[in-house]
């Protein structure tokens, strides 16, 4: 019976479906932490997280199995024990589940029990529940093993702990939400380790993957609910923790030594690095050389120029300047401006050739109808097209710059400024963008690769949105102020309530009704939008599923 421990947490990335990628990276840190008695990855990191219907391919249930028995041989070598998250088939039912690799084979395997249903999880059209688990005995060492949802009820770990279990080790791939982290350790781990009186080791993997990104932000908590070590958030990290048996009343338990806290990204830090690395890993794992954009001298391209240098470095951003016959000079140097401080490259490509020669085209079919929003339209359809064509002819993924405000209210074209590949602002409310642009042009995030300094000029910030899709034209003509707009779709979108409860906190009655009407109207477009990073809790696409085709209004 061993009184210490060393159980390695490796928060690490992953790639979904590339399961000899993710083997060979868990080996790479065995091979360096072979001093360990045990290391833990996060949940189902030898398939990657989450699979959606990858996982109904039995193939890959085959190849994970193949793998997974290959992980288990090298621990016949009498180095470090491996916890390894996969799938298994047990009955002819699928399983979300943990396997314990030591002394060359699997020597135990544990299921999860509770499987999230909600937002961006769907583990019941996968997956059905194991059994209640029963602790693993490991080197002396009764380990609880339960897996991400299972700790956020008291079930699992209450069973575990009649069972005689000594420490927890909960393996996760919990997404980034706002104000997770604090969530995750004070109102779920500290609960769980402080109702039982066992410890508890929280390890969250860390990557973008499409629509979510994932923050690490790994921990252990005591059992009094002290904060034992606290890994980085952000980036990965190999973290080493020491446990060992001391005496407790007549009997022993386990005691982790107390490690390095590392300091979490505040607000807006945050939301801004979850921008990046979701951006970042989508670039890289769709292997695309960069990314294009247009540059047009507001505040939300702007934001979305900064960001991409911060993922990718500044010499991977494309900007380009499309202006119209309504593009202010301002916003001309504007852009120059921005693009010089990001130090990437920018050109400029004026659309007025093409708008003349769609007004020609289609100069009899418009023949005595008014100019409308028809022909503002046309020319963002003519930049989407212009810049789906340098995408097409050189390679860079073209990035879309339209943010939740916008797209909740159908305030974006489209086949225009939607036409692309990913949109980091896609969950991110206008008011949002200020705040990120602002704490932007004064700090650079810690995982960031773009300019120690300011990325855009402080008039972008300060003057008011504009489309210039017409002559002097503001967003202001046809939206709220977006302080109070977004007060409203925060009300409507994330709360889902009704036109009357918002009213009832302060809100013009008319404001609101066309304020849900418009959002309602634009789900079509949405739902042709393109993939963008998850921040809050209700994101379009794989939070908020609403039908195009509905007749039901709350006024």
């Amino acid at each position: 019976m061993a009184d210490q421990l060393i159980i390695t947490l490796a928060q690490l990335n992953q790639n979904v479906g590339n399961l000899a990628a993710n083997a060979e990276a868990m080996l790479a840190v065995r091979a360096r932490s072979m001093h360990s008695d045990l290391i833990v990855y996060p949940e189902m990191q030898l398939v990657g997280y989450p699979p959606e219907d990858l996982i109904q391919k039995p193939a890959l249930i085959t190849r994970a199995a193949a793998e997974l028995e290959r992980l288990a041989r090298v621990t016949a070598d009498g180095g470090p024990a491996m916890l390894v998250g996969s799938v298994f088939v047990r009955d002819g039912a699928l399983h979300n589940g943990v396997a314990l690799l030591d002394g060359g084979k699997v020597a135990a395997v544990r299921f999860k029990y509770e499987l999230p249903n909600y937002g961006t999880f769907d583990e019941k059209r996968y997956f059905l529940p194991g059994p209640l688990p029963e602790p693993v005995l490991f080197k002396g060492a009764m380990i609880g093993l339960p897996i991400c949802e299972d700790i956020w009820h008291p079930d699992v770990c209450r069973h575990l702990a009649e069972l005689g279990a000594e420490i927890f080790i909960c393996v996760n791939g919990s997404p980034y939400e706002i104000d997770k982290d604090e969530l995750r350790i004070d109102g779920v781990a500290k609960r769980r380790a402080i109702d039982t009186g066992i410890p508890l080791a929280y390890l969250n993997r860390v990557g973008g993957q499409d629509e979510v990104v994932f923050d690490g932000a790994s921990f252990v908590v005591g059992p009094e609910g002290a904060v034992w070590a606290q890994l980085p958030d952000w980036e990965e990290a190999v973290v080493d923790t020491r446990w060992s048996r001391v005496p407790y009343g007549s009997g022993h338990r386990w005691r982790c030594e107390p490690g390095e806290i590392a300091t979490l990204a505040e607000h807006p830090e945050d939301i801004y690095c979850a921008m990046v690395l979701a951006l970042r890993d989508y670039v890289d794992k769709n292997r695309f050389p960069g990314v294009v954009l247009g540059l047009s001298g507001g505040i939300d391209s702007a934001i979305c120029a900064a960001i991409a240098a911060d993922a990718l470095g500044p010499d991977r951003v494309w900007c380009v300047m499309l202006p119209s016959a309504y593009t202010s000079q301002d916003s001309l140097d504007d852009a120059a401006q921005c693009a010089a401080m990001i130090g990437c490259r920018i050109d400029t490509i004026p659309i007025e050739p093409a708008v003349a020669g769609f007004t020609e085209m289609l100069a009899a079919p418009f023949a005595d109808v008014k100019p409308d929003l028809t022909e503002e339209n046309l020319q963002s359809r003519i930049r989407g097209v212009t810049l789906m064509a340098l995408s097409n002819k050189f390679g860079p993924m073209l990035m879309t710059t339209g943010n939740k405000s916008e797209m909740s209210v159908g305030y974006a074209t489209i086949y225009g400024d939607m036409a692309g590949g990913y949109n980091p602002l896609k969950d991110a409310y206008k008011m949002t963008v200020f705040a990120i642009s602002k704490w932007r042009n004064t700090k650079k995030p810690k995982i960031g690769l773009g300019p120690t300094g300011p990325v855009m000029p402080e008039r972008i910030i300060t003057k008011p949105p504009s489309a210039e899709l017409r002559p002097d034209q503001k967003d202001s003509d046809s939206l709220p102020p977006y302080d109070v707009l977004d007060a409203i779709l925060l009300r409507l979108v994330e709360h889902e309530e009704s036109v009357e409860q918002v009213v009832s906190a302060g809100f013009d009655r008319d404001t609101v009704v066309r304020i849900e009407r418009l959002l309602h109207l634009a789900e079509y477009k949405r739902r042709q939008a393109p993939p963008g990073v998850k921040l809050g809790v209700r994101n379009f696409g794989r939070d908020r599923r609403y039908p195009i085709t509905h007749g039901f209004r709350t006024a």
